[in-house]
């Protein structure tokens, strides 16, 4: 059986596409009926643990926490990029 961090990253009609990561890296995809998702995992970006045996997923575990930290993470990032560094005339201001 192998292991990977799932990220759920789009719906298309009743298919959850959930990326699947290793190591931080995205190593391939896998598209499931929304219906097979844990219900609170079935939005944008939920964090799951992904088993795969045979090449099927045989099961899909949501992850809160690493839900919430990679949103905070995200929007720290967002935060950090969309704040204007001061003009140099602001600088100069007392």
């Amino acid at each position: 059986m192998t292991e990977y961090t799932g990220v759920v990253d789009r719906f298309e009609e009743d298919q959850a596409v959930v990326l699947l990561e290793r190591d931080g890296s995205v190593v391939g995809d896998v598209v499931l009926d929304r219906d097979r998702l844990p219900s609170d995992a079935r939005r944008v970006d939920a964090v799951l643990t992904v088993r795969v045996e045979d090449d099927r997923v045989v099961e899909l575990t949501h992850r809160p926490d690493e839900t919430e930290d990679r949103k905070e993470s995200a929007q720290d990032r967002f935060d950090r990029l969309s704040s204007r560094p001061p003009d140099e005339e602001d600088a100069d201001e007392p």
